[in-house]
């Protein structure tokens, strides 16, 4: 079991991260493996999303009206980023957790520079039927392996010039398959004990309060400024991860 130390910082990073995805509707899993890695490192990290990640993305998946049109364009992605994710929880269980840590820097800090710098990517356009696919298998292999679906899925997404209802919806539906199959491939790699499970649970409180919080927040502040804040600190957290990890 965890020490009272580890645990507070637990709950502040849930809350933190919930604060961040109830501003600007993304970032909690990306905010909480940042904070949690150099602390319980990858493996606990990753399945300690599990609850929170569920929880809050559950409504989000439902919400919206646009599901069945959403899957039928995305299904691809959505089969192939599952299968990838339980394949990813394959690597997780056997490779080097420092190798795998310092590509989640890397992957977080790329994110960063893409949400700070980089132009909107050309939509896919008539390479979508093959791209989509492809963007599911790599995307949930991330994911799998590092608890990340930024690079490339998250991109991808973007990429799809998706209405704003029908993106976070998309967001929501993807994130919430994603974390059954990687509960399902932590678990069949034994990756997944009853004391993450219970902290997991225990950090679904945390995690609402703080999007409670960011709620009020992005009523009262830019959220274009909330924004560069927040993809400024990820990539600090990012290089600092993959420095750690090198070193």
């Amino acid at each position: 079991m965890f020490d009272g130390a580890t645990l507070t910082v637990v709950i502040a990073a849930y809350f933190l991260a919930g604060l961040v995805k109830g501003t600007v509707g993304l970032g909690l899993p990306t905010v909480t493996l940042s904070l949690l890695v150099p602390v319980v490192g990858l493996a606990p990290a990753i399945a300690l999303t599990l609850a929170p990640t569920l929880v809050t993305n559950a409504w989000q998946a439902v919400v919206g009206g646009r599901m069945r049109a959403i899957l039928e364009r995305l299904w691809p992605l959505f089969l192939l980023a599952v299968i990838g994710t339980w394949l990813g929880t394959w690597v997780l269980a056997r490779a080097d957790a420092t190798l795998l840590s310092a590509l989640l820097g890397i992957a977080l800090s790329l994110y960063a520079v893409y949400g700070l710098v980089a132009p909107p990517l050309p939509e896919p356009g008539r390479f979508e039927p093959v791209l989509t696919p492809v963007v599911g298998l790599l995307g949930g292999l991330m994911a799998g392996m590092v608890g990340a679906f930024l690079i490339p899925g998250i991109m991808y997404l973007q990429a799809l010039r998706l209405q704003r209802d029908e993106l976070i919806q998309t967001l929501g539906m993807i994130f919430f398959a994603l974390t059954i199959a990687l509960g399902a491939g932590l678990t069949t790699n034994q990756l997944l004990t009853k004391d993450l499970l219970l902290l997991s649970a225990l950090a679904v409180a945390p995690a609402l309060a703080g999007m409670e919080f960011g709620r009020r927040i992005r009523q009262r502040l830019s959220e274009q400024r909330f924004r560069k804040l927040f993809f400024v600190a990820l990539l600090l957290l990012g290089l600092n991860m993959v420095i750690r990890a090198l070193a």
